[in-house]
């Protein structure tokens, strides 16, 4: 098997593989802050003391820790059309779907982050007069995401790296810019080779930038 690779250029990033990086990136970017937040959620709700609240909060959790994303990728493409009455299309279907799935990640990260945190900051800020929405804003989360800036993180990158499942769906990502690219010059090994370079050397270098934080974090504490 010779490899030729003649065809990568400027010209075939710019027609194939830019949309398609911007789309992983706008995906991974906006998934993170929406799985934190609603993760976020889960995790105050998993913590409560209230069965009615913390029971649907794990169960959901464990649904969703459970099934492989592409599968819950692929449900709700299909199936919500026959709820709604129309397609939402295979861009905000990832959305949704990549925000809803995290969630349940960053929850677990969350609620390990809050856990962290001494019990005696939560003594401390009671005996102060504080209630439980100002504890937690003001004195628990903000030490608990500090904690858990380094872990946020890994799962950002492993979130990046399963941006590529929404292939699935039709969505034009980072590898299916590849795809496109290896069909029109005619050489789909090596697109794939290259789309394979890519990953890494994003991975790797985010990865880097996690270790340089999480020595930073080290000495904080």
């Amino acid at each position: 098997m010779n490899l030729d690779l003649s065809f990568y250029s400027w010209e075939l990033f710019q027609n194939f593989i830019l949309k398609g990086l911007i789309f992983s990136i706008q995906l991974t970017i906006i998934a993170t802050c929406g799985g934190i937040i609603l993760g976020t959620v889960l995790a105050l709700m998993r913590l409560s003391k209230n069965p009615w609240i913390s029971s649907p909060a794990k169960w959901y959790v464990n649904v969703m820790r459970s099934i492989p994303l592409v599968m819950v990728i692929l449900w709700f493409f299909l199936l919500m059309p026959s709820i709604i009455g129309r397609s939402i299309g295979a861009e905000l279907s990832a959305y949704i779907t990549f925000i809803a799935f995290e969630a349940a990640f960053f929850c677990e990260i969350i609620r390990a982050g809050i856990n962290s945190v001494p019990q005696g900051q939560n003594n401390a800020a009671f005996a102060l007069g504080m209630t439980y929405s100002q504890n937690m804003s003001f004195i628990i989360l903000p030490q608990a995401f500090r904690n858990m800036i380094p872990v946020l993180m890994t799962q950002t990158i492993i979130l990046f790296q399963d941006t590529s499942l929404v292939y699935a769906i039709g969505a034009y990502d980072l590898l299916k810019g590849f795809e496109v690219a290896g069909k029109n010059y005619g050489r789909p090994i090596e697109s794939y080779l290259l789309a394979a370079i890519v990953y890494f050397l994003i991975c790797f270098s985010l990865s880097s930038i996690v270790k340089k934080i999480q020595s930073r974090v080290a000495i904080i504490r």
